[in-house]
This record gives C-alpha cells, structure tokens and sequence, in this order.
C-alpha cells in the first residue's frame, strides 16, 4: 500500500469504562477507507488499577483476564475484545501495532530487602553516601494469574532500581546494589541525568539473563496470543539499546520484516537520534521529536516564526527513512508531563506538513481527529483531517518541489501519479499571500480549487504550466483539479 498512514487510537483521558478495543472493532472498516493502514494501540496489560492508561504496567501476561490489583478488565476492556480488535483490523487491510512498555514494573506484590545507594536525582551517577538496606516494592508473584502462561516471578535482583524505602517511608532514587549490578553502561542510554536509565517504578536490569529471557518468551506468547503486526515501544531511551536493538533484530527474524516497530526515543537533538539509530543498528524507526517541537514552536510564535525553518534539524529532513512524523500524542496533550501542543489555529497546517509530504511515516492523533473532553478539553479535527487523509491517500503522490522562499509563506507542489492531478500547498502564518507555482504544461488552461473549502478563489494553469495559488491568512489551501 502507498503512502501508509498510522492512527493512534487513544488519547490520554479517554473514559475508563472498559469499551475501547470495542470502539475500535466497530470503527475499523471506517478507518480503513481513510487510509489508514497502521493502528497503534494503547498498552493492554494490566496496570496498577483499572484507570490506568497503562504505563504504569504490572503484568505482561495479563490482558484483562485475570483479577488482579483490583479488576479483570484493563482501561480498555478484556483480553476477548483486545483479541477481537486485532482480528478485525487485519481483516479489513491495517496491521495492529501493540504499545510495548518494558522499562520498569509497577504495583509489585511483595517487599523485599535489599542494599541500595541513593543518587542524586539530577545526576544519577552521584552516589549520596554509603549502601543501606530498603524494603522496595521489587516482588512480583502475580497471585491472581497463579503461573497460566508463565511462572517467572520477579526479585529484587532482576531490577536497577527503585523510587520508594517502605522502610523509611522515603521516596528518592535508589541505585540497588548486588552482583552484576549498577546502571546501564552510560553510552547505551540517553545521559540526560548524568545516566538517565531510571525512569520510574521498579526499573527492569536488562543485564539480567532471566530477565531477558523472560522478555523474549512473553514477546514469543504474546504475538502468538494476539496476532499483532508491529510494536510501538515506549520510553527507548531508558533502555538498553544493546538489548533493544538485538531484541528486535530477533523478532523480525522470526515473525518477518514487515513486523514494524518504531520506538519512542524522546529527544529532540538530531545527533542524539542518529546515534541512536546506529546504536540499534537501524533496526527500527523513531518518532520525530525535533519535528513535533518546530510544530509546537511555529504554533506558538505566529507571524514571528520563520516556515523556512519549518524542518530544520528533523528526523524527516535527515533520516527520512527512519520518521515517524507526528503533530501530538497522549504525552504532549495538555496537563501532561510533556506538554507541548500544538495551538488549534495551526493544526491544520500541521497535519498538511506531515500527510501531504513525501517522506516519513505520518501518525494520526486519536485527540485530534476525535476530539478531547473534561478538564482539557480540545476541538475535534475530524472534518479536515478526513479531507487531508482522503487527499493523502487518492493525490498526495508523485515529485515534490519545495518553495520555502517566504519566511511567512511556504508552498510545495507534489506531481501526481500517472491520471492523477498534481497538488498545490501553500499555509501561511500571517497575511493572506500567493505563490506562482509550476504544476507542468500539460495542466495549461485547467482550473484548480482549493480541496479544503478554505479559500473561494479559481486558479488557472497558464500555457507555461504555472499557477498564481493564493491562501489565506493564517490558513492552508491545498489546491487540485475542479472536477
């Protein structure tokens, strides 16, 4: 399939009534006819109670089957209705992509006693005095699942770290001490905090070879289990990228290359981002922060920002192969720890730059296309982005040529496929503006609108194949064939 699109389906408030993944069934065949051919689905593992959106992940192995930290059913529902979802996406064309969180574990059963070394928070390879004993949440016996599928129980020992000393009643960051033990090898995580593999939770060792041979048979039984296509995995760059990068080497070697996987390596520094690509030896892409933060920025500083610079330093502009472009997502919606998003009025544009391009795998936001309710309540984009989605998929295709020669005014043309119209796009980001634009002879005397309904002019192709495309301000115009 051309010009594949991603969807993720779930934004951070969504109601905790269980009904997602039957949401999600009944929307498929609609979702199909956007275009849609990738769906990233929310964390279906039990997490440390029912409202839990899932990161705060306890049991791998339980996708709402069994009762355990207070439910059966996860946010989204039960194990019967993730399974169904999954098989009604493949029935209808898009591959099922499961949101993989493997960093730490949550919500353990039992304390257990162990020596740590408290660190600085700031610089985590401070040591703040000499080793002590804690009681730490590190043990996992999953009473409720009573070993069906897997019988691995996790020990102090099986885990770099930990927040909390029940003992002292005192939070902080507790580097544990043992065999073997310590933090990630500094150049195989991100060095944000000196050495930034403690993120939250009980903080899984991938040095540990029960460890990691825990994670492989449950990724063996859970893409047998469920079906899925594809891994989104989360928090990457407080993993091992050694483990990460042979972890998903083996398992496109054995369920395929088409297996997609795309990591959440959240840093928006270019050279950060293609260090780490090599690290893993190329093996999955990444999503486009620096892209994300220009879109934010421009958003931000309106008239003041130059759409010049609209791509500078992106993961798209210098690894294009290895984008996952995106606008917003559950982290950068607002009263998130992320939050940066995209203002309303530029939305629109934003979503032009990375669905009507040629380069990167662009990712739909459930919030936007949906809409956000209670406390941060946002908009919906569904009439526009079913617009720009349909375009995508029928006309966005074909050479693309920049005009990038107006720091309020930036305009690209794609050449169309063979029978199929070129595109004109123009946004602005102040006053209404116009770019000529070549779109080929062969569309001489051919009356082009805008797609989008934003702008009520006609344009006429010239005999030297130009056109005088105008916008609005503050606005996108995306103009094609009248029919």
């Amino acid at each position: 399939m051309q010009n594949q699109t991603l969807m993720q389906y779930f934004e951070w408030y969504l109601p905790s009534d269980g009904q997602h993944w039957s949401r999600l069934a009944n929307d498929a065949e609609h979702l199909a006819h956007l275009g849609i051919s990738h769906i990233w689905m929310p964390p279906a593992f039990k997490a440390t109670n029912e409202n839990d959106v899932g990161y705060g992940v306890y049991d791998l192995f339980d996708l709402g089957e069994f009762n355990q930290k207070g439910t059966v059913r996860t946010k989204y529902g039960f194990k019967d209705d993730y399974l169904h979802a999954i098989q009604t996406l493949k029935s209808y064309g898009i591959q099922p992509m499961a949101d993989v969180v493997l960093n730490h574990k949550a919500a353990a059963d039992r304390l257990e006693s162990f020596q740590v070394i408290e660190v600085a928070p700031e610089d985590r390879t401070i040591e703040l005095g000499e080793p002590f004993t804690i009681n730490g949440w590190t043990g996992f016996t999953f009473d409720g699942r009573q070993n069906t599928y897997n019988d691995f129980q996790w020990h102090w020992y099986h885990f770099t770290g930990t927040d909390y000393d029940a003992k002292r009643r005192k939070s902080g960051i507790y580097l544990i001490q043992g065999d073997n033990k310590g933090w990630a090898q500094e150049e195989l995580v991100d060095n944000e905090n000196g050495n930034y593999d403690y993120l939250m939770y009980a903080d899984i060792d991938f040095k540990h070879p029960e460890v990691i041979q825990n994670i492989y048979d449950w990724a063996d039984w859970f893409i047998q289990t469920t079906g899925v296509r594809g891994f989104r995995l989360d928090a990457v760059k407080h993993i091992d990228s050694f483990f990460m990068g042979n972890f998903i080497r083996d398992m496109k070697e054995k369920y395929g290359q088409d297996f997609y996987v795309f990591g959440e390596f959240w840093n928006p520094d270019k050279d950060a981002n293609l260090d780490y690509i090599e690290k893993i030896g190329e093996r999955f892409d990444l999503v486009d922060v620096r892209l994300h933060m220009n879109l934010f920025e421009a958003s931000q500083a309106g008239t003041d920002y130059d759409l010049r610079t609209i791509f500078d330093d992106s993961l798209v502009q210098i690894k294009p192969d290895r984008a996952v472009t995106f606008v917003d997502n559950h982290d950068t919606q607002r009263g998130q720890a992320l939050v940066s998003t995209v203002e309303e009025w530029f939305k629109p544009a934003a979503y032009a730059l990375i669905l009507l391009r040629e380069h990167g795998l662009p990712c739909v936001f459930y919030g936007d296309y949906y809409g956000i309710s209670g406390q941060y309540a946002q908009e919906d984009f569904k009439e526009v982005l079913d617009s720009l989605l349909t375009i995508r998929k029928d006309l966005a295709y074909g050479e693309q040529t920049d005009y990038f020669d107006d720091p309020n005014c930036i305009g690209w043309v794609r050449s169309g496929a063979e029978n199929l119209s070129p595109l004109a796009i123009l946004i602005s980001n102040a006053q209404e503006n116009y770019k000529t634009m070549f779109v080929g002879q062969e569309w001489a005397d051919q009356t082009f609108v805008d797609l989008l309904g934003n702008h009520s002019a006609q344009v006429t192709i010239n005999s030297d194949g130009y056109g005088v495309f105008p916008v609005a301000e503050r606005s996108l115009s995306v103009w094609g064939l009248a029919n």
